[in-house]
């Protein structure tokens, strides 16, 4: 009898998580394909090969340029990690090749568009106002505390190839070449067309991991975590110190929960239900470049100094960023107060997320279908995370 009462209960649980996890599914799956699509639209017109030739040194306008590549890249971390390592083997420079990196995971298209939906429109801004706050806070750390041994070392390291993740990806420029046309023009030419549907479903295949795996870890949490642990680990009862312990603590959470990409969003809504500061919430999705596995990645392409150092510094820039915004917003009057993101119960209704969904599920399975019609298959699927071949002329050990 014990037993069956026992397994009714977990039964209820897991059932409980999976709810939450489908509800918040349900919300934002209009805006996930939204901004893929735009995304995929951006990086169909915007080439790779341009990237390596504006990245010659860490100058402000060179920053600012990396920035703007940056996003207009793919969303994945993992993909934009290596892209990164692949600028600076070419003669990127180094502080330019980490401002593309932070500026693809903080400041492209669907962050925002998942982070409105789920959060509200003031942690938007403040993640468009934070991550070049956090590039700025970047360009001085590493002009002050970098140096030219270290980067040397770092060169050396990456000159070994070692394989990260999803090196084919990163590597992968399947953009519409510039000859003469409009922008406009290029997009909706034929193999604009195809190019756009070759990235949608490139991206969408590097970050569902993240994404589906963030949203059934913020499931777990919202259904098995009180309110009440989370208020107290979060000092939330203690207002002044809260607004310094959250964007201190925030990248620490991150770097345990394994999920990077936009995948850390419905962690964070969780977190912000539960307590966390506006601020905190900021620098705990900056942090998903110091998530476990990619500080292992920094090891293998950079070495272990390199990897401590990134560390290091990104966690400070991150820190420093959240608690600029915090108090920036503070000052101004734009903070959100109200705990009340989206974190809900499966519940279907016909409303606009229902209509919302079903017309951007009908334009995912036209760009789908276009992919397999026309475009990579699954053959460019399987090369996702291989080194192209011009990159394996220096090896690529799994060291």
């Amino acid at each position: 009898m014990v037993p069956m009462i026992l397994a009714v209960a977990v039964g209820h649980e897991l059932w409980r998580a999976l709810s939450f996890a489908f509800g918040m599914t349900w919300e934002v799956l209009w805006a996930l394909i939204l901004g893929f699509a735009l995304s995929a639209a951006v990086q169909a017109v915007v080439s790779k090969r341009e990237m390596r030739r504006l990245l010659p040194d860490d100058s402000p306008k060179t920053l600012a340029i990396a920035s703007g590549l940056g996003a207009a890249s793919s969303s994945c971390s993992y993909a934009s990690v290596a892209l990164a390592r692949s600028l600076f083997r070419k003669g990127a420079n180094f502080t330019a090749a980490m401002a593309f990196q932070f500026a693809s995971t903080n400041l492209v298209i669907e962050l925002g568009i998942i982070m409105w939906v789920l959060l509200g429109w003031q942690f938007v801004l403040g993640e468009f106002v934070g991550g070049p706050l956090m590039i700025v806070f970047l360009a001085f750390v590493l002009r002050l505390f970098l140096s030219r041994r270290l980067v040397e070392d770092a060169r050396a390291e990456a000159e070994k190839g070692r394989l990260g993740s999803m090196e084919g990806h990163a590597e992968m420029d399947m953009s519409v070449e510039d000859d003469g046309r409009s922008l406009w023009h290029r997009l909706r030419s034929p193999e604009g067309l195809t190019a756009t549907a070759n990235y949608f479903v490139m991206d969408w295949a590097a970050v569902a991991r993240d994404v589906f795996g963030g949203l059934l870890i913020a499931g777990a949490l919202a259904a098995w975590v009180p309110d009440s642990f989370w208020q107290r680990f979060f000092l939330e009862h203690h207002s002044t110190l809260a607004k310094f312990w959250g964007p201190l603590i925030g990248p620490a959470v991150a770097i345990v929960s394994f999920v990077c990409s936009i995948g850390n969003v419905p962690l964070a809504a969780v977190l912000w239900n539960g307590g966390i500061s506006f601020g905190g919430v900021l620098a705990f999705i900056f942090a998903d470049l110091i998530i476990l596995p990619i500080l292992d990645i920094y090891r293998r392409y950079y070495g272990w100094k390199m990897a401590g150092f990134l560390l290091a510094s990104f966690y400070a820039t991150m820190v420093a960023a959240g608690l600029a915004v915090e108090f920036l917003f503070e000052a101004v009057g734009v903070e959100r107060h109200t705990r009340n993101a989206k974190v809900q119960m499966a519940s279907v209704s016909w409303n606009y997320t229902t209509f919302l969904n079903v017309a951007f599920l009908v334009l995912a399975g036209a760009l789908v279908w276009r992919y397999f019609g026309r475009g990579g298959g699954w053959a460019m699927l399987r090369m996702m995370n291989e080194p192209m071949a011009h990159e394996d002329a220096h090896g690529h050990g799994r060291a």
